[in-house]
């Protein structure tokens, strides 16, 4: 499901006019519906919110002014020098200490 802060692509006619960050999801007073604000991530940026159902915001298409629309969730490439979350602890090596370097220590050496 698409939450708050998540980015997604707007399908419009199957052609992905713009992103968008979703800002907020609040419930509107129809059950099931929801006030979705969002932040266009274009030049100029700017803000709508649109009234949408759950299964609407988490990727089935819905009709709006006679076309077809719908979310899909931003999927980021994962960085190769993050560490997996599946990676077996005990599969990889112990990390070496460090040195921890003091800013304030540095910058009173300089002046």
């Amino acid at each position: 499901m698409a939450l708050e802060n998540d980015i997604v692509i707007i399908h419009m006619e199957d052609t992905p006019p713009f992103f968008a960050r979703i800002e907020s999801i609040l419930p509107d007073v129809k059950k099931d519906w929801f006030h979705v604000k969002l932040l266009i991530l274009q030049i100029p940026m700017n803000t709508i919110t649109w009234i949408l159902r759950d299964v609407y915001i988490n990727g089935q298409t819905f009709k709006m002014n006679g076309k077809d629309v719908t979310f899909e969730l931003v999927q980021f490439p994962l960085d190769p020098n993050d560490k997996m979350e599946e990676e077996d602890e005990s599969d990889s090596q112990p990390e070496k200490e460090g040195k921890v370097i003091s800013f304030s220590s540095a910058k009173k050496k300089k002046d």
